[in-house]
């Protein structure tokens, strides 16, 4: 990796590290805190909340007939879901200790919290808990399947890659054979995840 790319990548962790204090100082001026895995919101707030709570009744009939068409389609697939969750969960317990990487952390990914929201209905906490949990899941399973292909296969593709996972500008260049052969036990000793905040 050339200086030009180590001066980028320096300045993207430092723009990332600017935001996330910029992130905690707004959840900071928010009306609500979090105690333990309790989230507190101020009083005028939860006023607020329960008035705007749409009932379910009206919410019922004000939905869009395309949306409850989609309803068998978007629940049909959540035994596919957790059948995924299960079978991560068991591939990395068994694989990742093997190889020597550090397990994922579930529950830095599946964040189930909007569904304590006083101006959801039970079905739009529902589906809050629902997104919740599959983007939560999708990302889980992105940081696994990273983290396998940095121990397999750390190098880049000769084609553009769409939003490619932090892990992937350190992989070796297509085709440099060089490279990935000196290279490819450091990447498996350097498999790190992303610290999350609370």
């Amino acid at each position: 990796m050339n200086d030009n790319i180590r001066s980028v990548l320096k300045k993207i962790d430092e723009l990332e590290q600017e935001l996330g204090t910029l992130l905690l100082k707004q959840k900071a001026d928010a009306a609500y805190k979090i105690n333990g895995k309790r989230i507190e919101f101020e009083r005028a707030v939860m006023e607020v909340h329960r008035k705007y709570k749409t009932g379910l009744l009206r919410w019922l009939i004000s939905s869009r007939p395309q949306n409850v068409l989609s309803v068998p389609f978007i629940y049909g697939v959540i035994p596919v879901w957790c059948l995924l969750d299960l079978s991560l969960g068991l591939y990395q317990a068994v694989c990742f200790r093997l190889y020597g990487i550090p397990l994922v952390s579930r529950s830095s990914y599946i964040v189930i919290d909007r569904h304590k929201l006083a101006y959801l209905n039970v079905i739009e906490k529902f589906n809050c808990v629902y997104c919740g949990y599959v983007s939560g899941l999708l990302a889980y399973a992105r940081e696994i399947a990273s983290s396998t292909e940095q121990y397999w296969c750390p190098i880049k593709h000769a084609h553009k890659v769409l939003d490619a996972h932090d892990k992937y500008i350190y992989f070796s260049e297509y085709g440099d054979a060089i490279a990935y052969q000196n290279n490819l036990a450091q990447a498996r000793r350097n498999i790190r995840f992303k610290k999350t905040d609370e």
